[in-house]
């Protein structure tokens, strides 16, 4: 190594005081102990003192776990509005040609760190939307994997987000409520005792964005879906998935079974609602937001008042449901 140069890694507390705006350019390299000659250094302060501020950038983003339910139908919103090359799809999957040749498409697997950051930095990300998770039915069913994708996987975006300065967005659920949680409305603060993998790791996910924010400045956003109904996906093994299922089985069988009781209530989002939601959160300033977390929601029903409906339309239905 070169006499007179000593590389310094910056700390967690060094990154998030950098996040907040409270480290300058200057302090940074100060704190590397480049060895920098004065004149160089004050070129580059009257170069940033006399140049105007650059005009604000479109967004780059890298969406994981993108093809899932959610991530196409974002990454096609984000594209039209900042540009088809500014956001990113990822997941561990092959992805089918018209997904492939619609934008960017790379693979990620939110457990490998060193490819995560070199996507991160080979490709500018300023935002991250982690939507990687097994859900409710499939992570009970494999709670070693789950607790692997679910919780090493967000504590690697969230180091990833705090390292580079990103705005990340990570979804929580209704499952991260439990029986003791007040109801109809859940109130955004309360009281949280899920009883699956999934819940205990968005509680999880929740509280860690939460302290990097206050301790570091990270920029965490997260909003609690409901069940989200769509057409262009399959069910992804989510407690509210049933609503989606039934009507595939309706035209395909004639028969669907459901899991929960005809009277069980469950707060549901038309997939479009949950896309604006999500867009509208990612643009607005962080000055605006007084919570990191927040609620959403749009209609409930049980499972016999959707059936209902859909034998309207067809009679045929029959419909099996748990005890």
């Amino acid at each position: 190594m070169q006499q007179g140069v000593r590389v310094w890694e910056p700390t967690a507390a060094v990154l998030g005081l950098f996040c907040r705006g409270r480290l300058g350019r200057t302090q940074i390299w100060a704190g590397r102990s480049w060895s920098c000659l004065p004149r160089e250094m004050s070129r580059w302060s009257s170069r940033e003192a006399s140049n105007p501020p650059p005009p604000q950038e479109n967004p780059r983003v890298l969406i994981t776990g993108g093809l899932g339910q959610l991530g196409v139908g974002l990454a096609q919103i984000l594209r039209k509005r900042y540009g088809t090359e500014n956001v990113i799809l990822s997941d561990i999957k092959k992805p089918p040609p018209n997904i492939y040749s619609s934008g960017p498409f790379v693979y990620a697997d939110v457990l490998d760190y060193k490819l995560l950051r070199e996507l991160i930095v080979n490709n500018r990300i300023t935002w991250l939307v982690h939507y990687s998770a097994l859900l409710s039915a499939v992570g009970e069913a494999n709670v070693a994997l789950a607790r692997k994708i679910n919780i090493t996987g967000l504590h690697n975006v969230l180091d990833l987000a705090l390292e580079n300065c990103l705005r990340i967005f990570v979804p929580s659920t209704i499952g991260a409520f439990g029986p003791s949680s007040p109801r109809d409305p859940a109130p955004d603060l309360c009281v949280q005792r899920p009883r699956t993998i999934y819940g205990v790791s968005k509680v999880h996910g929740e509280l860690m964005g939460e302290y990097l924010h206050h301790k570091y400045g990270l920029d965490f956003r997260c909003l609690r879906y409901p069940g989200v109904i769509s057409v262009n996906t399959t069910p992804g093994g989510g407690t509210t998935d049933y609503a989606v299922q039934i009507f595939h089985d309706a035209l395909s069988t004639g028969h669907h079974e459901c899991y929960l009781r005809p009277n069980t209530r469950l707060p549901m989002m038309h997939i479009s609602d949950c896309h604006r939601a999500t867009v509208e959160f990612m643009q607005a300033p962080e000055c605006q937001l007084s919570l990191r977390t927040y609620n959403i929601a749009a209609m409930s029903f049980t499972p016999e008042e959707v059936a209902e409906e859909i034998r309207k339309h067809l009679p045929h239905l029959k419909q099996t449901v748990g005890l």
